[in-house]
């Protein structure tokens, strides 16, 4: 019955969801009696974006979770592949004096509002995001250890990669490799083992190489150092094939690489890996009969289907995050512990929406502990709403693929922001630069029209009114900015000469990728107030090492650069000296080094 719910329209669903609430159909695994052993894997990532809107979906992500396991009470998965949290209104919610009065938290904590959720819901490993360290490695100690009555996170964190116990913060952390996940509560391992109605799953974690340059990893060591996606495979490849010695035929990876393209190489890359659970990239991988959110299109087929080194069988999943949607892969392997993909069925595996109807037609029960988790929440991030801003007539674009790849009008807005302010210390700034990356969240809300599901009718609005905060429509909250601008950075003045400021943009947009059509440029991609630039995603990308910022490659993008009506760059070719200067405006995380900005050490102030 779960494959007719994915089928049937939204305005059928609630005219006629009184037929599915009392339904008890166990006829999803049909297809699966060839199988020697069938697992259903639920997987979630990226719960990282909206603050409102995760904390909206939460509730019915939970109920949905109950429903499934219903179904294979004793065959069921529940894993992330990282980003289970973000510095932001959310975040810092949980270190309020009112989580005190909360189950699953009691000793308040940044990000522990957060993990109590997942605990209550279950969760059995998680790979280490990016986001995961963002807070520093003395904020990630606090957030899975156990505190008081605070439980910390009772499940393992895992990555192949991160060398946890060269920082001193999270070494005491730190267990074995290929230990049982229940055992290991609290942890930092590469690998955990989890027996599955009596069967032994092997699950590996593995992190973005560039985890250094994106988040603030203290003294963790991140490997490889050369970013080098056969590397990463080969330290990978080394842990599962410690969980293959002891006998275990069925692997997963829990991989946050940021953008699909690279777990798609580690598919063909890897042996013995039966799936992968990607992470970091929000791609929304669905079936054709999967109901998606209002404004959400699908990006690829679930699962994606490669074959291994070993000429196996490989499955990628992934769903776009939020608590948006719950990713479903109910699967059946051999006697060898090879995947039967005769097995797949779309009208069971997908991505399952996470809203009121769904939840109402699977029937799950209500998770009584996430539910008030969402509401102590929702108590502490309602004084922000009230807190009234300013006002806008139009929806502020923070679309991640878009402030990734192009000007967006949130975008230039937060750059004239920090210029406007800087100059206010300082009368010769003449220049922002921020990051796309750091833009989280829109500031707004898109609907369809009544009566239709055509992305073309999609409407784009200012932000919605919220009466019980005194917000009318339009006006822009502190929890909008929050949101929007989630990690609150500092900001610093910088002074650059002609040539230091060429290669900042270069390196902006070093990698846009000229076979994407969409142009993604990942999180360093620039918004910008005070100068303008055109660049060719066809030339030379400015490449530095990683670790010592020593340039491998000096970019060729960079067509035409502007400061004002100052030509810095035209026709490819540096104009004037190259060594006058420029103020610069820019995020203190970028000044830092962060997203591996190229920023010369000559801060001239700070705020």
């Amino acid at each position: 019955m779960t494959g007719n719910i994915k089928k049937i329209s939204l305005i059928i669903l609630i005219l006629l969801g009184f037929l599915f609430v009392g339904c008890n159909d166990d006829d999803d695994d049909d297809k699966k009696s060839s199988a020697d052993f069938t697992l259903q894997l639920l997987h979630m990532s990226d719960v990282d974006g909206s603050n409102a809107e995760a904390i909206a979906n939460a509730g019915n992500f939970a109920r949905n979770i109950t429903a499934f396991k219903v179904k294979y009470p004793d065959n069921t998965l529940f894993l992330s592949s990282g980003d289970n949290y973000i510095p932001g209104s959310r975040y810092d919610a949980g270190a309020n004096e009112a989580m005190a009065e909360v189950d699953g938290i009691k000793v308040p904590g940044k990000g522990r509002a957060d993990i109590a959720m997942l605990n209550a819901m279950g969760l059995q490993a998680s790979a280490v995001g990016n986001h995961d360290l963002d807070g520093g490695t003395s904020e990630f100690a606090s957030i899975i250890g156990v505190d008081g009555e605070y439980p910390g996170a009772q499940f393992p964190y895992l990555s192949s990669n991160l060398i946890f116990a060269a920082d001193e913060k999270p070494a005491p952390f730190v267990k074995e490799d290929g230990e049982e996940a229940k055992d290991i509560p609290n942890s930092l391992t590469s690998s955990a083992v989890i027996e599955v109605n009596g069967e032994k799953i092997g699950i590996v974690g593995a992190t973005t190489p560039t985890e250094e340059v994106i988040a603030t990893t203290g003294g963790i060591t991140v490997l490889p150092a050369n970013d080098s996606t056969e590397e990463l495979a080969a330290l990978i490849q080394a842990k599962v094939d410690a969980l293959t010695a002891t006998g275990i035929n069925k692997v997963i990876l829990l991989a946050h690489m940021q953008t699909l393209s690279i777990e798609k190489s580690m598919a063909l890359l890897l042996k013995d890996v039966d799936i992968i659970v990607a992470g970091g990239s929000n791609t929304r991988l669905s079936d054709d009969n999967d109901r998606i959110w209002a404004g959400d299109e699908s990006q690829g087929e679930y699962p994606l289907q490669y074959t291994s080194a070993k000429a196996e069988p490989v499955l990628i999943v992934n769903v776009d995050g939020d608590y948006k949607y719950i990713g479903r892969l109910v699967v059946g392997f051999d006697k060898n512990g090879l995947i039967l993909t005769g097995t797949l069925d779309d009208d069971v595996n997908g991505a399952y929406v996470c809203d009121n109807t769904m939840a109402e037609s699977l029937g799950g029960e209500v998770i009584a502990q996430v539910d008030a988790v969402v509401t102590a929440l929702n108590n502490v991030i309602i004084a922000s709403e009230e807190n009234i801003i300013g006002n806008t007539s139009v929806w502020l674009n923070g679309i991640k693929s878009q402030v990734r790849s192009e000007e967006t009008n949130l975008g230039n807005l937060t750059a004239d922001a920090n210029l406007w302010y800087a100059k206010l210390l300082d009368s010769e700034v003449s220049v922002s630069i921020r990051n796309g990356g750091g833009i989280r969240a829109s500031i707004g809300y898109a609907i369809y029209p009544p009566g239709s599901t055509n992305p073309d009718d999609l409407m784009y609005l200012p932000p919605a009114a919220y009466p019980a905060a005194g917000k009318e429509d339009g006006d822009i909250s502190q929890f909008d900015l929050q949101s929007a601008l989630a990690f609150n950075n500092s900001l610093a003045i910088v002074e650059v000469t002609a040539h230091e400021l060429k290669e900042i943009i270069e390196h902006a947009v070093a990698e846009v990728v000229p076979a994407d059509a969409t142009g993604y440029g990942g999180g360093r991609f620039t918004q910008v107030a005070g100068i303008s630039f055109t660049y060719n995603p066809n030339l030379t990308a400015r490449t530095a090492n990683a670790e010592t910022g020593e340039i491998i490659s000096n970019g060729k993008r960079i067509i035409e650069l502007k400061v004002g009506n100052d030509t810095v760059v035209s026709q490819g070719v540096m104009q004037g000296d190259e060594n006058r200067t420029f103020n610069v405006i820019t995020l203190g995380y970028l000044a830092d080094g962060g997203d591996g900005y190229p920023f010369p050490d000559n801060k001239i102030d700070s705020a």
